[in-house]
């Protein structure tokens, strides 16, 4: 293979990055098993049993995380990217920082979505799950909970980073900067099924099945963002809203300056869904009033000819 990634088909191209993320998935895989005890004294099966209430043990899980979401999404997605065209930068949108107003309308879609979210996340918790699906919700629930206690501002200024800002970067670079990119390319005549497609894989590859639809919904709001704008800045300024104002309020509920725990959501009238998802349309329709055309369809990239050369 000569050149860059570009020139070569999508499916071609599609492949060489779930070749990527399998490889960099192992990758991590290795780390947990044979660096990983010598350095923290656990396996990560102890380390999961272990008593998270010990400073040591919520550190290790942390960066457990840390590098889960930096070397499974973010390493291959940039060094696809790297791989793909000359600049980087240019060939996932994120050469140009996002103006005021798209970036508004981005965040006041994220905003508006949260009754048709909630709503989703109502109807998707009455699944009949199996036992073993149902153990893995709880013991991801429980790890959640561990990850989000936070007694001062520094674990909030940690979890931020952690749990908002990496995985906007990481997670959008990974899904909408290469999946969705790639899928369009594939697909050009029906672009919004390359975003459904992407969200409903952004959604499984979490396996938590009872926030399964409304990870969809957010996947595919995020996947919109950016096809209309044309920035994948903007994309990860949503998923940043999302996760981090997920982690201030919790941060609130527990330094007790609200009374309702965020964790435990309240059930969502239909017709305050209704309203949302009215809203909702016609942000995105403004958005992309007020964006640039976007450029995300191209499938003969400039030097397609050189291939061979």
């Amino acid at each position: 293979m000569t050149g860059y990634l570009r020139q070569y088909p999508p499916a071609l191209q599609i492949a060489t990055f779930f070749g990527l993320f399998i490889g960099f998935s192992l990758l991590y895989g290795i780390f947990l098993i044979t660096v990983f005890p010598y350095i923290s004294g656990y396996t990560i099966e102890t380390l999961q049993t272990a008593d998270p209430s010990l400073p040591k043990v919520l550190g290790y899980l942390k960066l457990t995380q840390f590098l889960y979401t930096l070397v499974v999404y973010l390493c291959p997605a940039a060094l696809f990217a790297y791989l793909a065209a000359p600049s980087p930068a240019q060939w996932m949108h994120l050469q140009k920082a996002p103006r005021v107003l798209p970036a508004a309308l981005a965040i006041l879609v994220m905003l508006a979505a949260l009754p048709v979210v909630g709503f989703a996340g109502d109807w998707n918790h009455t699944w009949q799950l199996s036992g073993s699906s149902m153990q893995m919700e709880e013991q991801a629930e429980l790890l959640t909970r561990i990850l989000l206690k936070m007694p001062n501002l520094g674990t909030l200024l940690v979890n931020i980073i952690l749990i908002a800002i990496l995985p906007a970067i990481a997670e959008e670079f990974f899904f909408r900067g290469v999946i969705q990119r790639l899928l369009i390319q594939a697909m050009p005549k029906i672009p919004w099924i390359a975003v459904l497609l992407t969200a409903v894989f952004f959604s499984a590859i979490h396996m938590e099945w009872l926030d399964f639809i409304p990870r969809i919904i957010l996947g595919f709001l995020l996947g919109a963002i950016y096809y209309l704008s044309g920035n994948l800045w903007l994309s990860i300024l949503g998923h940043f809203l999302n996760n981090g104002m997920q982690v201030v309020m919790v941060y609130l509920y527990q330094a007790k300056l609200i009374h309702d725990d965020p964790m435990q959501s309240e059930t969502t009238a239909w017709y305050s869904a209704a309203i949302s998802l009215i809203i909702t349309v016609a942000l995105l329709w403004y958005l992309r009033k007020r964006s640039d055309q976007p450029k995300l369809l191209t499938v003969k990239e400039p030097d397609i000819d050189s291939i061979g050369e």
